[in-house]
């Protein structure tokens, strides 16, 4: 699949608006905060970074599909813009810096464009199908291509499963205790940064489970042309299914042999 440099142009101009937006209202005493249905917060930033994203869209590309956490989805799908505003709203109404902003670009379903920019931590990462994945942080002006590690033995392996209660909320409790007692390393990092330190080489495997489409469509071209992998829990290609599984491919079979479907 060819991937146009200038959708990725396009993406990584679309981050330095939101990023400019996002910083303006982080830590800000004045934030608002509300509450959507299902229990999960939503600030003043989530919504104008997305509307600013939208805007920059329907002028540069009216002909493509949009679908953000936000506003839901509009126009087609075999060209679609998937964005997550502020990825960690919860983070980021707390002043915690682990939160970005995730825009990808899926082309009949398939991401092949994606950016994560995370401007309180001076970092951003982004990627193309066919044309590598970079990223520069902490104050670092010349991008690195990016590469995922090389460890193949579960017992070396670090990993991160997210949280414990999106695994208790599928019944895999056992799993998940079973899984770590096998590796070297787990933590629960959280939030778009454990798929980019699987992406920089720094650990070896992510799962996590009640995800969207917006969550996870950024990582997948970073990952992917990192050299890692990217399922979901039950190995297939998709980022429809709410759960995923990210390694750096030697050991994804290694982690789906050990999380078997449930139920």
């Amino acid at each position: 699949m060819t991937v146009s440099p200038a959708d990725l142009d396009l993406a990584l101009r679309l981050a330095d608006a939101a990023d400019r937006i996002a910083m303006d209202r982080f830590e800000a005493r004045d934030l608002e905060v509300s509450t959507k249905p299902d229990r999960s917060h939503v600030t003043d930033a989530d919504l104008a970074v997305e509307r600013a994203i939208r805007g920059i869209l329907e002028t540069e590309r009216p002909d493509d599909g949009v679908f953000g956490e936000e506003y839901g989805a509009q126009g087609p799908t075999d060209r679609q813009w998937i964005i997550d505003p502020i990825d960690g709203t919860a983070n980021f109404l707390r002043g915690v810096s682990n939160w970005a902003t995730l825009i990808s670009l899926a082309v009949d379903g398939v991401p092949v464009v994606g950016v994560v920019s995370a401007p309180a931590m001076h970092a951003r990462w982004w990627g193309a199908i066919g044309h590598g994945a970079w990223g520069v942080r902490f104050g670092e002006t010349t991008p690195r291509r990016l590469s995922v590690s090389g460890v193949s033995d579960l017992a070396d392996a670090s990993f991160s499963f997210q949280s414990i209660a999106q695994w208790a909320s599928v019944g895999r409790i056992p799993q998940l205790l079973a899984l770590c007692g096998s590796l070297w390393r787990d933590r629960a990092i959280g939030d778009m940064w454990p798929y980019m330190l699987l992406a920089e080489g720094s650990i070896d495997a992510v799962a996590e489970f009640g995800v969207q489409e917006y969550d996870l469509g950024a990582h997948v071209p970073i990952v992917l042309e990192a050299g890692g992998r990217f399922t979901d829990i039950d190995g297939i290609e998709t980022i429809s299914t709410r759960s995923s599984l990210a390694t750096n491919g030697r050991l994804h079979d290694a982690f789906l042999a050990e999380l078997p479907p449930v139920g």
